[in-house]
C-alpha cells in the first residue's frame, strides 16, 4: 500500500461507507470494470467516461478511501485494483450483488 495513496485496513472498512461510495453510477461502473481482480491503469482514456481527469481522480479517491480499491504505484504509472478477495471475506456476496446485471441492463 502506498503512503501517497492510503487505504483503510479492511477491518476498519464499514459497509455504509462502501455503499455510499458505490452509490454514484460512475463509481459503480468502475467497480464493475475492476471486478476481474486485475489492476487497471488510471489514465482517463482507458475508462470511457465523459468526465474531466480531476473528476475521475475524485471517483478513484472516494473508492480508495471507502476501502473498495487500492492504488498501485509502479514508477510513474498508477493503477487501481478492486480489493475483491478482502471485500468478499468481509462482506460475503456484496461484490457479486454490485456487479450483477440490473434488470434494465439485462435487456
Amino acid at each position: 500500500m502506498s503512503a501517497e495513496f492510503p487505504a483503510p485496513e479492511m477491518t476498519d472498512v464499514q459497509l455504509v461507507d462502501v455503499l455510499r461510495a458505490v452509490a454514484d453510477p460512475i463509481r459503480l461502473q468502475i467497480v464493475r470494470v475492476l471486478a476481474d481482480g486485475e489492476p487497471h491503469s488510471k489514465r482517463e482514456s482507458q475508462w470511457g467516461f465523459d468526465v474531466q481527469k480531476s473528476t475521475l481522480s475524485h471517483h478513484f479517491k472516494a473508492l480508495r478511501e471507502a476501502g473498495v480499491t487500492l492504488t498501485i504505484v509502479n514508477g510513474r504509472t498508477h493503477a487501481i485494483q478492486l480489493r475483491r478477495r478482502e471485500l468478499d471475506e468481509r462482506f460475503p456476496g456484496l461484490v457479486e450483488a454490485l456487479i450483477a446485471p440490473t434488470p434494465s441492463s439485462a435487456d
